[in-house]
């Protein structure tokens, strides 16, 4: 059992489990203790100092982020020795912080400029200093430490959440920066262009390579014909910008926005959500009956899914020898850029070299995956630009378009219908869920009582689960075991097992296996709205589910009349020759990088 202390914040009397912080505590009373370093879903490091509390009796000030409480523990929040220690390090940091505040990627959403303004900081006794570091940006995160205050998030989020270790304090005292491996290019090393350290940065020092300009020139260009796709996270995040609350589903504001900005074809990527799933799905059927036809599991199973291009970096850097057990599907935002430039082109009769095709993602990873040189299937670059969520709102607010008030409308029809399954792809769990609910058709000939399948939801880091399908040609019912894991550490945890399993047995425990590279999936993807918490990242996945349910009759990719229409016209079937020439790939061994 937990003792409970009583502490006093500030003459407050406040009980608390023992372990608690101070920070902690002094929340429960609704004090507001300023932190710079502090990261709810991270580790307190105590790396800044802006926390410092006097605690009764002690000699020095306390860090609050990382101090616990004792019992009987008298704590001042806001005496002049605390308030002028907090600004003092805030001074230190910004004496040798730039002061391109108009110019950084950040500007008005930069924690470092909000606590210069909460802590009354406008002039700076102390000498300016630059360092003058050069800027990394080879790849599509851009790292620039001259802005970098060292407060070690994206080192934490990188190692300890990720597990990936691309980043971590290099040099000593004055030179001391965040860097890869003998400072090479982040896109030179093992990095997965996840971006949850961009996410977590509280300064300008992190982020994507910006493609605003070149979509801007591309729709004011009259030869181009410009067409837009947005990922099912971005529905549930972008409102975020705009003053709706976190999960809003605002699907049909964002069509109708993009319209008004000038995209001559506004679709959605949901329509090749259901299409990955009529592919991918087929995939897993087929080595799913296979399997149990033979009773060889081995060489086919487990499928593990193939959506998350951070997840596939990761892959092919770190667990290159399951390759073969990575389903060959492309992510939805490839097969939609392949579908644009021929399927599209063709039914609209335009030339595809005039095609631009952009694609809006919660995603950084998505812009390292449109530039992989495999992704031409089309004849062209597949994706011509990729857009992150928080690109997407600067271009809202540069168009002067009220997003708010924007009537609802609905993507074009030709690649712009969708399921409930494919808007479930964007929280952890949804693409195994959608590929179930067609693969149990597929399988027994019958559609499931129950779309809504539990055991594989929620924000838990590894989830599995047995699911019961009748398999119409072998005659009976099968045991399909499942897995869930999001966040690439979690994802390390399990294809460790798995791979050891297929090393020492020859075969894994399970069957299909679901990984997504950001913890809670694509709702909290490198490229989503800054700050994002995991409580804000459940918030998301809940609007998902809501949309999904209030799909009615249209909750299973293979019920999406306007696929069925694709296969008709155009790809002829699931797995066809077509379809594999534009809706499937092949992977590289990058452990060289290790």
């Amino acid at each position: 059992m937990i003792k409970e202390l009583t502490v006093y914040i500030d003459g407050i009397e406040v009980k608390v489990p023992e372990g608690t912080t101070i920070l902690d505590a002094a929340k429960k009373v609704n004090v507001d203790i300023p932190t710079l370093c502090y990261y709810k879903d991270l580790t307190p490091t105590g790396n800044c100092g802006i926390c410092v509390v006097e605690v009764e009796n002690t000699p020095t000030l306390k860090r609050s982020c990382c101090t616990p409480v004792a019992d009987k523990m008298k704590i001042k929040t806001n005496t002049k020795q605390v308030i002028d220690a907090r600004k003092t390090v805030l001074e230190l940091i910004l004496s040798n912080h730039p002061n391109d505040c108009l110019e950084c990627f950040k500007n008005q959403n930069c924690e470092l400029q909000e606590m210069a303004e909460k802590l009354g900081v406008y002039e700076l006794p102390f000498k300016r200093f630059d360092r003058d570091m050069p800027i990394d940006d080879k790849g599509v995160i851009i790292r620039d430490p001259n802005k970098c205050i060292l407060c070690g998030r994206c080192i934490q989020v990188c190692q300890e959440i990720q597990t990936v270790f691309a980043i971590d304090f290099i040099n000593r005292g004055y030179e001391t920066k965040m860097a890869p491996f003998m400072d090479m290019p982040l896109s030179d090393s093992v990095c997965t262009n996840c971006g949850q350290c961009v996410v977590v940065c509280p300064v300008g020092a992190l982020y994507e390579k910006s493609n605003i300009d070149d979509v801007w020139a591309a729709i004011n260009d009259p030869t181009k014909h410009v067409v837009v796709q947005e990922a099912p996270a971005v529905r549930v995040a972008i409102g975020e910008e705009f003053g709706f609350k976190e999960g809003e589903v605002t699907a049909g504001k964002m069509h109708a926005v993009l319209r008004r900005m000038g995209f001559d074809r506004v679709f959605d990527t949901n329509f090749t959500a259901d299409l990955t799933i009529m592919e991918e799905g087929t995939e897993v059927v087929h080595k799913i009956f296979k399997a149990f036809e033979t009773g060889e599991f081995g060489k086919n199973l487990p499928v593990i899914t193939s959506c998350s291009p951070g997840w596939i970096k990761f892959m092919e850097t770190f667990f290159a020898d399951i390759r073969e057990h990575i389903s060959t599907a492309k992510s939805p935002q490839q097969m939609f850029g392949a579908l644009s430039k021929t399927y599209y082109a063709k039914m609209g009769n335009i030339d595809p070299k005039n095609i631009v095709s952009v694609s809006i993602m919660p995603c950084t990873a998505k812009k390292y995956e449109a530039a992989r040189p495999e992704m031409n299937a089309s004849g062209y670059r597949d994706v011509d630009y990729v857009l992150t969520t928080r690109e997407f709102a600067k271009m809202i607010r540069q168009s002067g378009i009220d997003f708010k008030n924007l009537p609802d409308e609905p993507a074009d029809e030709l690649m712009g219908f969708y399921t409930g399954a494919g808007t479930i792809f964007g929280a952890t769990g949804g693409v195994m869920e959608a590929a179930i609910r067609t693969a149990y058709f597929v399988l027994s000939g019958e559609e499931m009582k129950d779309y809504d399948i539990k055991i594989v939801r929620g924000m838990e880091g590894i989830k599995e689960g047995v699911l019961e399908v009748p398999v119409k040609k072998l005659g009976k019912k099968v045991a399909l075991k499942v897995a869930v894991a999001h966040g690439l550490g979690n994802a390390r945890k399990l294809l460790t097992k798995v791979a050891q399993q297929l090393k020492e047995k020859g075969e894994s425990e399970y069957h299909f296996i679901e990984i997504m590279a950001c913890p809670g999936g694509c709702v909290g993807g490198g490229g989503q709205p800054y700050a994002c918490e995991y409580a804000a990242r459940a918030r998301r996945a809940e609007g998902l589910y809501k949309e999904d349910k209030e799909m009615l009759q249209f909750r299973a990719s293979h019920q999406n009349p306007m696929v069925q229409k694709a296969y008709k016209e155009f790809l002829k079937e699931p797995y066809s020759e077509i379809s594999h020439k534009l809706l499937h790939t092949k992977y590289v061994d990058r452990s060289d990088l290790v």
